[in-house]
């Protein structure tokens, strides 16, 4: 399938660190973050707004289910169609998004068959 993917930025450290790189040393962890997740929302915001589809895959990490649930709001809010991968344990505190996107699914094979469906022309 010709399908080309991105992802958020999956070097922590750089990450947390891109506001300081561009800004200089910021007075606290505050303004590190701050300055931080400003460049990191930036860059989310114009991935997101190139892409055809977004799949928001849930995992284990908290924090990484935090900036998961944020992306996928973002891709609604950017009407981009939506599939979630969330694991059964986060299907409560998920159960108001989960409607929200186009498809709903419980494993990264199954994201994989609704791809094929859709972007497969020869099937």
């Amino acid at each position: 399938m010709p399908i080309e993917f991105v992802s958020p930025m999956q070097d922590h450290d750089c990450s947390d660190s891109v506001g300081e790189q561009v800004l200089g040393t910021q007075p606290n962890a505050i303004f590190r973050d701050e300055a931080a997740s400003k460049i990191n929302n930036l860059r989310t915001q114009i991935l997101l707004g190139k892409s055809d589809l977004i799949i928001a895959l849930f995992g284990e990490n908290k924090y990484r289910q935090w900036n998961t649930a944020m992306d996928a709001n973002t891709a609604i809010a950017l009407n981009k169609p939506l599939i979630i991968i969330p694991p059964e344990a986060l299907h409560h505190p998920l159960k108001e998004l989960s409607p929200k996107a186009n498809v709903t699914v419980e494993t990264i094979d199954q994201a994989i068959k609704v791809l094929s469906y859709i972007f497969d022309t020869n099937a």
